[in-house]
This record gives C-alpha cells, sequence and structure tokens, in this order.
C-alpha cells in the first residue's frame, strides 16, 4: 500500500458538512458529529437540533461568546443562531422520534453492511453504557449519516458483516464517513462513494470486514494547500 494520510475529525466534519443540502433539520449526535456545526456552508440554511433541547444551533462558541448554560449533546458551549428555541426534554425527543429529523448525524463503534449501528457500549470490561438519545435518533431520522475512524487503535475493522457489540438501530445506517472513505450502506454491501488519495480498493477492503462495491471508480478526497479536503475524478 503507498503512503496515505488519513482524515482528522475535523476534516472528515469538513466533509459532511459539504453533504448537506439547503433547508434541512439535522441532529447531531454526541462526540465528531458536534464538529458539523462549525463548518456548515454560508450559502445553505441549515437548522440544526440538539437532544438536549436546542433547535437553531450554531457553530462552537468562542472567548466572549461562551456561556456555560448553552451547551451542545457534548456539553461543549455553542452559539444560537437568530430565532432558536430552547426546549425541554420532552419535546426535544418528541422533534426526534415524530420524523421531524432530515439527518441524524451520529458517532459509532460498528456498522454492519445490513446498516446496523452500534454507538452506545463496547466489550471493554470497563465500559460505561452511553445510549442517551442514539436510539431515537436512528430510527426517527430520515437519514443516518455514522462519523467515525475506519478501524480501531489495533487495527480490526469497524465495518463489519455483523456488529458484535448491543445494537442501537437495526437497519437504520444509510451512509458512513470514515477517515479514509465515503460510503453508502444499501444491498447489504458498502459502496464505497470516495476514498482518500493513494488508497487502492483492494487497500480499503484489507481494512474492512464486510463486503466493498464501487459500481464506479470512486472519487479521490484530496487535500488542498490550507488541508481542507475536497473530491476529484
Amino acid at each position: 500500500m503507498s503512503s496515505i494520510t488519513s482524515l482528522n475529525r475535523a476534516q472528515i466534519a469538513k466533509l459532511v458538512a459539504q453533504t448537506l443540502p439547503d433547508g434541512v433539520y439535522v441532529n447531531l449526535g454526541i462526540g465528531m458529529p458536534t464538529l458539523v456545526a462549525d463548518y456548515l456552508p454560508e450559502d445553505r440554511e441549515i437548522i440544526l437540533h440538539s437532544e438536549n433541547g436546542i433547535l437553531g444551533m450554531g457553530r462552537t462558541a468562542i472567548d466572549h461568546e461562551i456561556d456555560y448554560d448553552i451547551i451542545n449533546a457534548s456539553r461543549t458551549p455553542i452559539t444560537l443562531l437568530e430565532g432558536a428555541s430552547i426546549t425541554e426534554h420532552t419535546n426535544s425527543f418528541a422533534m426526534m422520534r415524530g420524523g421531524h429529523l432530515d439527518y441524524s448525524i451520529l458517532g459509532g463503534f460498528q456498522v454492519a453492511v445490513n446498516g446496523d449501528l452500534a454507538n452506545w457500549i463496547t466489550d471493554a470490561p470497563d465500559a460505561i453504557a452511553a445510549i442517551g438519545g442514539a436510539m431515537d435518533l436512528a430510527v426517527g431520522a430520515k437519514n443516518v449519516i455514522v462519523m467515525l475512524d475506519h478501524t480501531t487503535r489495533d487495527g480490526q475493522p469497524k465495518l463489519l458483516n455483523a456488529c458484535t457489540y448491543p445494537l442501537t438501530g437495526i437497519g437504520v445506517v444509510d451512509w458512513v464517513y470514515t477517515d479514509l472513505a465515503v460510503i453508502e450502506v444499501k444491498d447489504n454491501a458498502f459502496h464505497v462513494h470516495a476514498m482518500v488519495d493513494g488508497l487502492s480498493l483492494e487497500d480499503l477492503q484489507a481494512k474492512t470486514e464486510g463486503k466493498l462495491v464501487a459500481e464506479t471508480p470512486p472519487k479521490k478526497i484530496l487535500l488542498d494547500e490550507n488541508q481542507q479536503p475536497y473530491y476529484s475524478n
């Protein structure tokens, strides 16, 4: 395998942000997904929801903007857009469970070829369960995007034939964005739409347990002089 540069968390978030169309309502889950708020295209109106009761969430707060009573699901201080609303949990979860969200963007431990998602606990002896609203978000949104590293720290695949951790949702994942690739989950396979420059499909398959499919040559994910990611044919 030739030398490759995997994407960092901010670069993955930028790719996800570029994907979101104008006029959608989007929940950002705990962890990496909350970074998406900082990279939304300025020419699109995208309304962000946070399960702790915010509709109209803005980017991360800085300096004098910081108010520790206004935080996202990761407990990071954030800004509010003009006209934002703050609700208690029953209304927030009604938005999630009622099919009102166009996208739910979640972190994950494992994703299976059939779209199963495991993201609330691992099999580690000291693992702490953290289900939160993930089950509601996984089944309540029209589209589910999962952001995660392609492999574990010891190189084990996270994109599997079947999840080995307890499931968050069955058959719920539509897209996966990793540090190596952008993948659509459909027809019991991982359909590769883009890969980081220098990575071959065979290289990616070696890091993926589930079957990879590429009907057309995947796009390359390149970095410009400012280390911003973009797609190239």
